[in-house]
């Protein structure tokens, strides 16, 4: 039996129990430096402040390192230490800690996005938090689920037909520059509630029905590729700013559970 994405179902409940190792393997990294001395470097330079710390690098050691043990011909895609393979039928796309600012500041809202493409597409994605214990994993056809402290449930985005009744969130309003600026105070002006600085955390918040649109811009491929199919089997979806599926790089995203909202929003967007 396949699977609507072109994986036999075998192989995705195979690498269903992967993505449960790789976030026990990042978490491993990652706890012991949170709320401690993480060895934050700034990276930025000359363009701003950009921080890295040793949970960042070590985690992505510690993916990267189970994922070419259990499957040496996939390639890997890592915000860290970058490309290997990147046109094998078969690439992961990591983040080990979306969100580092979150991280340093001590904030729970951090997360480790791991996604799977296939064949150039995101098929398969987890977005975990270790600390408050939980992973949403998640397929585009295959219905997600919510594992907290070892329960599972489905995952299931909720109805918000009325942009006017959205609870929506970006991570911080300054990444908004001109034109993208205006942008985004319509859409604030149009909605009930705005939260700020929850990175991937609110696109597992979407899929979790809590929040129902989450806008952001300049993001990378590791920043999203994991959300795509988490969002995708939790009943959501995820476009560019113009309504068109996300590219292979990022850029400009808008996460919806419900389709009504995405194109309000849209629409609000545009002006």
């Amino acid at each position: 039996m396949t699977a609507a994405s072109g994986l036999p179902s075998k192989t995705v409940d195979e690498l269903d129990a992967f993505f449960v190792e790789l976030n026990a393997a990042a978490a491993g990294a990652i706890l012991p430096l949170f709320r401690s001395d993480h060895g934050l470097i700034d990276k930025g330079g000359a363009r701003g402040f950009d921080p890295v710390t040793e949970a960042d690098k070590g985690a992505e050691r510690a993916i990267r390192a189970l994922i070419a043990a259990r499957y040496p011909e996939h390639g890997v895609i890592g915000e860290e230490y970058g490309e290997d393979r990147p046109d094998a039928e078969f690439v992961w796309v990591l983040d080990p800690v979306d969100g580092t600012r979150a991280f340093i500041s001590g904030l729970p809202l951090w997360t480790t996005l791991i996604g799977l493409r296939h064949n150039g597409a995101p098929v398969m994605g987890s977005i975990g938090q270790p600390f408050i214990g939980e992973i949403f994993i998640g397929g585009l056809d295959r219905g997600s689920r919510l594992m907290r402290h070892g329960e599972s449930r489905p995952l299931k985005t909720r109805p918000c037909p009325n942009l006017a009744d959205a609870l929506i969130a970006t991570t911080d309003p300054i990444m908004f520059r001109g034109a993208e600026d205006e942008a985004w105070r319509r859409l604030r002006r149009s909605v009930r509630l705005a939260r700020l600085g929850c990175d991937a955390y609110a696109y597992a918040m979407v899929a979790a029905g809590a929040l129902d649109l989450v806008v952001e811009t300049g993001l990378q491929a590791w920043d999203i590729d994991a959300a795509i199919p988490v969002i995708a089997g939790a009943g959501g979806v995820t476009t560019d700013w113009e309504g068109r599926p996300v590219g292979a790089h990022g850029g400009r995203i808008a996460i919806a559970g419900d389709r009504a909202c995405l194109e309000q929003a849209l629409a609000a967007l545009a002006g």
